[in-house]
């Protein structure tokens, strides 16, 4: 049976094994004139770019609902099988919960039809999953805009995707970001792969981490809901890696040694 069937529906198909047993994954919860959604917890930031052995995801700690910190040490790059992770922005709750939906997915797809699911397969479900999340965004109550990040094992590729609200797919070449403070990151990143020392794709794993985190303290330095590391508390940002190997999360003692080194020649940050 074909993955395209599968994912329509039929064995393999998880999402549609849940729709089957009586599961909704989200719908329109009514009336949300009175409910404050600034009140709500939203997380922000994060962003994902081509290095020389794959792909770099990275994401700040902090977590907040309207003008309030409600929590610094949020994890918003999420592992989602052994080649793929997913980064997020929006409703945490929405988000982690579509996170563990994916994941479960493609571990039912392997089992199920003995072979993992094709990257294209991958890169389809999750937009599924966004489309079936389309009321509670519409309402402004489970908003979530993430990047998914895959190592290709038929082709040998890495591959970005953004997603919209809607579940629109779009394939990344070089870099992305989503979240309050990913306009500043963006546009840091196309300078740096225009006419930084070396484009994006050509710097090796230490190099662009320490990018990665010189660019979450900027964007902390003009965006108040992005995190800056905090290392006498021990928070530093998330940093992972998918690569031929699989992915990867830079361990909290190499993030502090990469931590200091990044940011020697500008502790104003």
């Amino acid at each position: 049976m074909s993955e395209s069937n599968t994912t329509a529906g039929a064995a393999g198909d998880f999402l549609g094994l849940l729709k089957r047993s009586g599961y909704s994954f989200h719908t329109p919860i009514g009336d949300t004139s009175r409910f404050e959604t600034r009140n709500l917890t939203q997380g922000t930031t994060v962003f994902a770019f081509h290095f020389k052995d794959g792909i770099l995801m990275a994401g700040d700690r902090r977590a907040t609902a309207g003008n309030a910190i409600m929590y610094d040490r949020c994890d918003k790059v999420i592992p989602i099988d052994d080649y793929s992770l997913m980064a997020i922005a929006g409703v945490p709750a929405t988000a982690f919960e579509m996170a563990r939906v994916l994941s479960h997915n493609f571990e039912y797809y392997r089992r199920s039809q003995l072979q993992s699911m094709s990257a294209e397969g991958k890169i389809r479900a999750l937009a599924n999953l966004l489309r079936e999340n389309v009321g509670m965004a519409l309402q402004g109550v489970g908003v979530v805009s993430p990047i998914f990040a895959t190592f290709d094992l038929q082709t040998n590729k890495p591959a970005i995707y953004f997603y919209d609200v809607m579940g629109a797919q779009f394939q990344i070449q070089s870099h992305t970001g989503t979240g309050s403070g990913s306009a500043i990151i963006r546009g840091i990143l196309e300078h740096e792969d225009l006419w930084g020392a070396k484009p994006l794709d050509q710097r090796d794993r230490k190099d662009a981490a320490m990018l990665a985190i010189r660019l979450l303290q900027t964007a902390g330095h003009f965006d108040s809901a992005t995190g800056k590391a905090q290392p006498e508390d021990g928070v530093y940002p998330v940093i992972a890696t998918v690569t031929e190997k699989g992915y990867e999360f830079a361990p909290q003692d190499e993030m502090a040694e990469l931590y200091k080194e990044s940011v020697k020649r500008g502790e104003h940050v």
